[in-house]
């Protein structure tokens, strides 16, 4: 019977889901950040500034509140650079004090000059697939409205940098605050494990991913450990920054990193990606995550030993 009712809830929520992350939302999102009118969104380039600026608009649309300031920006200097963050609040109802944050990086690599031809660095999948993915569950959770914890939809800024958004974010919080960090990269291409599967780094190192494959029983939806331990994929994503601080956060994934041909090339463009893809697995991650963000859950604090 627990069975049958686990089951049930889950396909009301997927149907919930189905509602609002669809694929003609991603694709919207998506087109729009990949396009060459962003010029490969480097960070400090006009291209980034219209990015923020369409980020904006949507947090703005969605009814998002701002966080710690009277705009969702978060700016901050670095390597003579003027950054910014963008931050979306979504107030919790019960628990409004501890706070679960949805991030991406929105930056990617810009433009090569000394290329003939196409030489804009797109980003469709590193990292316009995460940004979609934090727009499109800042729109869920708000039309559900039913969130216990409060979430913070962050886009990192200068994470091909070396995580220098993630990091000044992590400055200014309290750790103690956070109770977990969904990250999201490059989930635009199937994932290695088949159809309906993503990865998570860190898997061992909290118990944040049991949680969501618990959540995800009963589903066609897989959630496995990262396959590619020797690419140090935990450190290398702006989860880290905030898993340094002790808070479980980890990143999302489908991409085939030892196969992708178009990682930081100027063919990783929108056409390359399955929206399929994209869509399922961003229901994925909110059904996965929903203890967390109802408070049901809270996971295990990381430490970092190496």
């Amino acid at each position: 019977m627990r069975v049958f009712f686990l089951f049930s809830l889950l396909l009301t929520y997927y149907n919930l889901q189905s509602q609002v992350i669809n694929e003609d939302l991603v694709n919207k999102h998506i087109s729009y950040l990949s396009s060459d009118e962003l010029e490969g969104r480097k960070s400090g380039t006009q291209g980034i500034e219209l990015a923020a600026q369409y980020i904006e608009k949507e947090f703005e649309t969605i009814g998002l509140k701002t966080f710690n300031s009277d705009n969702y920006r978060q700016n901050f200097e670095s390597r003579g650079l003027n950054l910014f963050n963008v931050i979306g609040l979504l107030e919790g109802k019960e628990k409004p004090y501890e706070y679960i944050v949805i991030s991406a990086h929105y930056d990617h690599i810009g433009i090569n000059n000394d290329i003939e031809g196409d030489n804009i660095f797109n980003g469709a999948n590193d990292n316009a697939s995460g940004t979609t993915a934090v727009l499109s569950l800042a729109k869920h959770y708000k039309e559900l409205d039913s969130n216990s914890r409060s979430i913070l939809f962050v886009l990192f800024t200068a994470e091909e940098m070396g995580l220098i958004g993630s990091r000044y974010f992590g400055e200014k919080i309290n750790p103690d605050s956070i109770i977990a960090g969904i990250n999201i990269e490059m989930i635009g291409k199937e994932s290695p494990f088949g159809e309906k599967t993503a990865w998570l780094t860190g898997f061992d190192r909290s118990n944040f991913g049991k949680i969501v494959q618990k959540n995800l029983e009963g589903s066609e939806y897989k959630l496995y450990p990262d396959p590619f331990i020797g690419y140090r994929l935990f450190y290398r994503s702006d989860n880290a920054a905030l898993a340094r601080l002790g808070i479980p956060a980890h990143t999302f994934s489908t991409s085939p990193m030892d196969k992708d041909l178009d990682y930081h090339k100027v063919t990783d463009e929108v056409s390359t990606l399955d929206m399929y893809t994209i869509t399922e697995t961003i229901k994925a991650i909110a059904a996965g995550t929903s203890s967390l963000i109802s408070g049901e859950d809270t996971p295990t604090r990381i430490s970092i030993d190496d």
